[in-house]
């Protein structure tokens, strides 16, 4: 690549003592569906009006989180005019749901020589190492107060033996002179992990503290936010891209997808990734109790720890431990897992306190372990996409970013073809074949029974779905008593949505979407709202609002 990050590309490396001015009122962030995260409950982040009319620029960047935000900041940096949009505002998305951390990839290095090859290999290391580079040099320059430290991590097995798996990923890790040393145990911990890996230096931070300092950043340069302004259509103009809105359009040169999972691509990209549920507990430690590192494990299920501050002059700690992934929409019975997690974290952490925080993230699995970065298909020259995260969206967003950002000024870049959407699926078949597999077994559920015979059985705070006529309906009943009825067919693919009790959500099994309790879209890669319904049976009691039946499907 010829622009080394971060010493010498200008988007992160040119010093400036300009006053980061507030341009709008900032507001605590808090999330409407499901539990707050430790981050959504201490930034504030600032509010942008949502977009009516036209506006034009150089680049359009579709979302607000840490993907769309650097990929702003360093276009902006390199003299392109930007324009952000954002469905919510400000960190609202998976970025606001993380566990904020930056280590080494979900898939083993051993695991990535034996599918791509030791030069491959390596510049996935490279990817990593130069991301969280990338990431402090940012937070250096624009003098971001967001926590941000260096920290050892460790990965350790669950039974507290040395085992192939840490032999393997010690070895190609020392084959590609990482700093990677093998310890006994874990130094400072009140449990025994035995034989374990360390990789030094690598980093955390808090994610919305972060994306406050870039997005005032952003406003600085130039750049323009648009807040509650869902992208729902993106189609060329001649040699440009137009992305309309509910209440405007962007024209603009070239466009960024940074919304987690694209939602401008129907099946292409939404066949080689999966959506996986992540679940977060963050409980109080003493100060100081604790040693700062980062820690996962090799289970099934696996988890991950760090340690993070409880905010200014808390007299506490949070340890934030998380893991019990599953597919998105395949599990009836997700608030267990945050008990597992619990659980496990007692047994092994006595100094844990109460639980401060429960949460729950979405992840992008793809099929060969590699993130999706770049130009998003062949035939569209100006449509970039930043997804694929795998459990490290923090590193893949940054990374994802100084790609894009080098693609559309036209540098060399030797990440390209490792990460280029439109590469060959010929690594990770096997999993792409059981996950596909995978998804069509969901359409069957328009076959089997509801969850419920009568709206009547369905409690307050809840929701389930309902045979009602020839119609498989979601309906939830408000803390109120009344019924809202939408249509249970997915508006990206028709797959029938599942109640998720833990988020107050309705997750689409297939391809990770996710609606509201009323049917409005959290999640892609839907772009169109579940079909409102009415119900015509015996709902069992309860009201429910009056809609028009069938809201058109996209």
């Amino acid at each position: 690549m010829t622009a080394a990050y971060p010493a010498t590309n200008p988007a992160i490396s040119a010093a400036t003592d300009a006053a980061t001015d507030a341009a709008t009122n900032a507001t605590t962030s808090t999330t409407p569906h499901g539990a707050t995260s430790a981050w959504l409950a201490t930034a504030s982040l600032p509010r942008y009006c949502p977009l009516t009319g036209k506006d034009s620029a150089d680049v359009c960047v579709i979302g607000a989180g840490i993907a769309g935000l650097t990929t702003a900041y360093m276009l902006l940096r390199e003299g392109k005019s930007v324009v952000v949009l954002d469905a919510s505002g400000v960190g609202a998305g998976e970025t606001g749901r993380t566990s904020a951390h930056f280590f080494p990839p979900d898939e083993r290095f051993f695991e990535i020589e034996r599918s791509f090859g030791s030069d491959k290999a390596a510049l996935v290391a490279d990817t990593y190492r130069k991301a969280t580079d990338c990431v402090e040099a940012i937070i250096r320059t624009e003098r971001i107060a967001c926590e941000f430290e260096r920290v050892d991590g460790y990965l350790f097995t669950p039974d507290g033996a040395w085992n192939d798996i840490l032999e393997r990923e010690y070895a190609i890790t020392t084959r590609l002179g990482l700093n990677v040393r093998r310890f006994e145990r874990v130094p400072g911990l009140h449990f025994d992990t035995g034989p374990c890996l360390r990789f030094a230096r690598q980093g955390q931070f808090h994610p919305l503290k972060y994306l406050d300092g870039l997005a005032r950043a952003i406003e600085r340069l130039g750049g323009r936010i648009y807040d509650n302004t869902r992208a729902l259509d993106l189609r060329a103009e001649q040699a440009r891209q137009l992305v309309t809105t509910a209440h405007g359009q962007v024209d603009a040169a070239a466009v960024v997808v940074a919304t987690n999972t694209p939602f401008n691509e129907r099946t292409a990209l939404h066949a080689r990734q999966a959506g996986y549920r992540s679940y977060v507990v963050a409980l109080r430690v003493p100060k100081d109790a604790l040693p700062r590192v980062l820690l996962w494990d090799t289970g099934e299920p696996y988890y991950y720890v760090r340690l993070a501050s409880a905010g200014s002059g808390a007299d506490h700690e949070l340890l934030i431990v998380g893991g019990q992934d599953h597919k998105s929409g395949q599990d009836a019975h997700a608030r267990q897992r945050y008990d597992e997690i619990e659980a496990w974290t007692r047994q092994r952490f006595p100094i844990a306190g109460a639980v401060a925080y429960r949460w729950s993230g979405e992840v992008m699995e793809p099929s060969d372990g590699l993130a999706f970065l770049g130009r998003n298909r062949l035939d569209r020259e100006n449509v970039y996409v930043i997804t694929g995260d795998s459990g490290n969206g923090m590193t893949h967003c940054t990374a994802g970013a100084i790609l894009v950002t080098d693609l559309i000024v036209g540098r060399t870049n030797v990440w390209t073809e490792l990460y280029s959407p439109s590469r060959k699926a010929l690594h990770g078949l096997g999993d792409f074949i059981t996950e596909q597999a995978n998804t069509l077994a969901q359409y069957t559920d328009w076959l089997r029974g509801a969850d419920v015979e009568s709206a009547g059985q369905i409690a307050r705070g809840e929701g389930a779905l309902l045979r009602d006529g020839g119609r498989l309906l979601a309906v939830y009943r408000g803390d109120d008593g009344g019924l809202q009825a939408v249509s249970a067919a997915c508006t990206h693919l028709g797959c029938a949505v599942h109640w998720n009790a833990g988020d107050k959500s309705w997750d689409c099994p297939c391809h990770g979407s996710r609606f509201a309790p009323d049917g409005e879209v959290l999640h892609g890669p839907a772009r169109r709202a579940l079909a409102a319904a009415t119900l015509e049976g015996d709902v069992g009691g309860g009201a429910h609002p009056a809609a028009q039946e069938e809201r058109r499907t996209d």
